[in-house]
């Protein structure tokens, strides 16, 4: 996903908004699936007004600083479509996750520490589950960010960030039970070797084991 498409996409549903508004739908709509910092946001609403997609508009104010809208322009509009019906199965699919990347190396971790990891890890996703707006809550949500003609397609991405976070905790709690499975397997031998003096403490364990 573009950051330029998705602020195309809201001056296209919205009408005109200023970019602290843009950053507020924006944050509110896609923090989750696509976090953008305000300066990132007021750069590309430049660098899309150079392209020719945005118009801006200086409001002049009594009494407070006055304030910039940006308007979709025609080009913005078709660049908007050109950008919707582009399809590459390998880009929706594909996953970047720095996390991910982490877990398939934490062999060289304590297992007690990558349980603790993953845990907090669940928790998160607890958090964000609990604060994800669903049902008719999510509908009057969106209608009151100005999605009133049609709010299904907000709704599909809403469900999507409910389902994909529910199968994140189901990830770490399989995750979690194998791990403390290892766990147990590694004590109990810890405790059996230690009644013959084969091993003294965990770090010599760990050295027979491996």
């Amino acid at each position: 996903m573009s950051l330029k498409h998705g602020l195309l996409g809201f001056l296209d549903s919205n009408g005109s908004m200023t970019g602290y508004d843009l950053n507020k739908i924006f944050i509110s709509m896609f923090g989750y699936i696509w976090p953008a910092q305000r300066s990132q946001i007021y750069h590309e609403l430049k660098s899309m007004e150079k392209l020719g997609w945005v118009s801006s508009n200086i409001i002049f104010q009594t009494g407070k600083p006055n304030k910039k809208e940006y308007t979709i322009t025609e080009e913005g509009i078709a660049e908007l479509k050109k950008w919707l019906i582009e399809y590459n199965i390998y880009d929706q699919l594909r996953v970047k996750s720095v996390f991910l990347m982490k877990v398939f190396f934490s062999g060289k971790n304590e297992i007690k520490e990558n349980i603790n990891i993953i845990q907090s890890f669940k928790n998160e996703c607890m958090n964000l589950l609990e604060t994800l707006k669903v049902g008719d809550e999510a509908i009057s949500y969106f209608s009151e960010m100005g999605f009133t003609e049609n709010t299904i397609y907000p709704e599909a991405v809403n469900d999507f960030e409910e389902d994909y976070l529910k199968m994140c905790i189901k990830w770490a709690d399989k995750t979690i039970k194998k791990l403390e499975k290892m766990w147990q397997i590694i004590e109990n031998s810890f405790l059996n070797y230690a009644k013959f003096g084969t091993v003294k403490n965990f770090t010599d364990m760990k050295i027979f084991l491996y």
